[in-house]
């Protein structure tokens, strides 16, 4: 199953990086193994997997743990200031910073540890309130937070967007985060980058491409319906 559904994703991605002229080669899939055990992410790691998103940190920590084959771990859940201390030095991205608090103890914990934390900023585009992230009036107050800070670099924006039975719904959420991504840029703003654009999840990846996505966030698409019990 999960053999045959990668193989789907890669050509729906293929379909749509063609579309807008891209590189498929240009986005990241990352296979959300949230829920699922060790031994679907290791069948997914020999059909080409290299990068896999964790919304808790004691469950990333216990999969790093268990998995011998390098491969890219990415925090893509809400990040508790507290839990912090865990994560630094373990990740390849850090997707999930939405608050000046969560901010200054990556880059105390990341000084401790001396290593440089890459991260995203999320943003709330739908301004849903069950949804962590900022909004996006206020992204350029934490921009220039992170410009001045010597232990994180931050590489792009994230969003959730909306579950949505049509994900051409989804679209003008996707193009805002692209369009704030152009706006930081053309600031030229020191240690700041927003080359990395991660959005788009099982349903509605494909606009996310067509949007301008550079990492898409599968989980049930690849691995199946999850088993919460």
């Amino acid at each position: 199953m999960i053999q045959k559904n990668l193989e789907q994703i890669k050509n729906n991605m293929n379909k749509a990086s063609q579309k807008v002229n891209k590189n498929i080669n240009d986005i990241t899939l990352i296979a959300v193994s949230k829920t699922y055990p060790v031994s679907d992410i290791e069948k997914a790691i020999t059909l080409g997997c290299k990068d896999f998103g964790e919304n808790r940190v004691q469950e990333l920590m216990e999969k790093i743990d268990q998995i011998d084959t390098p491969v890219n771990w990415h925090l893509i859940g809400h990040l508790q200031t507290n839990k912090v201390k865990y994560l630094i030095g373990k990740t390849k991205l850090i997707h999930s910073v939405d608050s000046i608090k969560l901010i200054q103890e990556i880059q105390r914990q990341s000084i401790k540890k001396d290593v440089l934390t890459d991260v995203l900023l999320e943003v709330n585009v739908g301004k849903e309130v069950s949804k962590h992230g900022i909004l996006i009036e206020d992204a350029i107050e934490y921009v220039k937070l992170m410009s001045g800070l010597s232990h994180i670099r931050m590489k792009g924006l994230m969003t959730v967007a909306p579950y949505v039975e049509n994900p051409e719904h989804n679209r003008q959420i996707f193009r805002q985060l692209y369009d704030l991504s152009v706006d930081i840029q053309k600031q030229k703003f020191n240690n700041i980058s927003t080359s990395v654009l991660s959005m788009g999840m099982s349903n509605d990846y494909e606009v996310a491409i067509e949007e301008g996505a550079t990492m898409i966030r599968i989980g049930t698409g690849i691995f199946g319906d999850r088993n919460y019990t």
